[in-house]
């Protein structure tokens, strides 16, 4: 395995850090200042992002996340997913590279009939619309997509849905003009192959976005809504693929986008550190830089070793999609779900704590940042999920020669 970056990624890697020091940085000032006048229920588009949005285009950092469109590998798009996590209301979207827009785009590329990429992918891939994943339910344990209780049932020539859906993330932003909902087109089937999805556009008759739920009582801008679906009445041709095929394009959908969740959040994490960095050098207490405490300098290098070792992991997960696919990858991608944003956590509190109260303020992206990756424990599957996937692989493992040869020496001399 070689990590190291190819001339191409290192060339985007630093247009990209360009860009962020040069227009992504101090726009983070306007950007709040229009969130904070509009109030914090309103979902309008600070218009800076669509000023960042043209820059970025004009210098080819655009699409990146795409290897079809950018030609860039998942380990090449991981180091630059990791930049966009230093400001994650901003450089995410004026890239064309935030969630959920970019695992709808990805499923839309790899399952959306030609009519449906006309329609929907290529405006999305344009940056002129925006999206959402309509999964989650608040009636059911949704981390078991088997669950969904959410119905699309054939009639005639339509579909027709009923259910209620939340956390659905962009369906708040005016832009957003399509949803992909998931949910059961036939119950009767096996428990994998009940589920299904359809393309549903926001004006739809039954349509109902009822609320956008704050996170940690932050209200993002693009919202995260509780929506319901009362018959709502689709053609067939808004299938996305086949019936039945649900389960399998959510797998599809969320490989690659765990990974670049988690590479923004080690960005996040590094931003963190070094505010934590800067901070405890300047700041004086008890007649010297709190830099000199000990406590201190353990907080700093215990922070540098948990970012660069969940690093690895993602570009090991990123390599071996690359090289072998996502099925190949699950448990890695697992893994890194597990690892990156208790990383981003935990470094991001220290950083907290050594700032005091100013690190629990707004005067500080810290608290923000905070509670984003307190949320990523949960969203894309909660930690325990895939913790027992994890568990299950090694369970299930064939002992090498080496662990049996180990395990029967062991048992021996526990028997005499």
């Amino acid at each position: 395995m070689d990590f190291s970056m190819s001339a191409k990624a290192q060339d985007y890697h630093n247009r990209l850090t360009d860009f962020m020091t040069e227009f992504v940085f101090p726009a983070e000032e306007s950007y709040h200042a229009y969130r904070a006048e509009a109030g914090p229920d309103d979902h309008t588009v600070p218009p800076v992002i669509e000023e960042l949005k043209k820059l970025a285009k004009e210098r080819g950092l655009w699409n990146l996340f795409l290897p079809s469109v950018s030609g860039l590998s998942n380990l090449e798009y991981a180091p630059l997913a990791e930049l966009t996590g230093w400001s994650m209301d901003i450089a995410p979207e004026v890239t064309n590279c935030a969630a959920p827009d970019t695992g709808n785009m990805e499923t839309l590329h790899l399952f959306a009939n030609e009519s449906q990429r006309k329609q929907w992918l290529e405006p999305l891939l344009a940056g002129e619309i925006r999206s959402a994943f309509a999964m989650t339910e608040p009636a059911v344990a949704s981390s078991d997509a088997r669950n969904i209780e959410t119905t699309m049932l054939r009639d005639g020539s339509d579909y027709v849905i009923n259910g209620r859906k939340w956390w659905t993330t962009g369906a708040a932003d005016s832009r957003c003009k399509i949803l992909i909902v998931m949910g059961r087109t036939n119950p009767d089937a096996a428990s994998h192959q009940q589920q299904s999805m359809i393309l549903v556009p926001v004006d739809t008759p039954g349509v109902d976005i009822q609320r956008s739920l704050p996170v940690f009582g932050w209200q993002d801008q693009h919202g995260h809504c509780e929506v319901v679906f009362d018959n709502v009445r689709v053609p067939v041709e808004n299938l996305l693929h086949e019936e039945g095929s649900g389960f399998a394009i959510a797998q599809a959908r969320l490989g690659p986008g765990r990974i670049h969740h988690c590479m923004r959040a080690l960005g996040a994490a590094e931003r963190a550190l070094a505010l934590m960095i800067d901070r405890v050098q300047t700041r004086i207490a008890f007649g010297k830089p709190l830099a000199e405490q000990g406590v201190v300098r353990e907080s700093i290098a215990k922070s540098r070793n948990q970012i660069d070792q969940a690093r690895l992991l993602c570009e090991k997960a990123a390599w071996t999609i690359d090289q072998h696919g996502n099925k190949e990858a699950h448990v890695l991608v697992s893994q890194i779900k597990s690892v990156a944003p208790q990383v981003a956590c935990d470094v991001i509190d220290r950083a907290i704590q050594v700032h005091g109260g100013a690190g629990v303020s707004d005067d500080f992206p810290l608290a923000r940042l905070y509670s984003w990756h307190r949320a990523m424990r949960l969203f894309d599957g909660p930690d325990e999920v895939h913790m027992r996937t994890i568990a299950r692989a090694e369970l299930g493992k064939e002992k090498s020669p080496l662990a049996a040869a180990a395990c029967r020496r062991s048992a021996r001399a526990v028997t005499g």
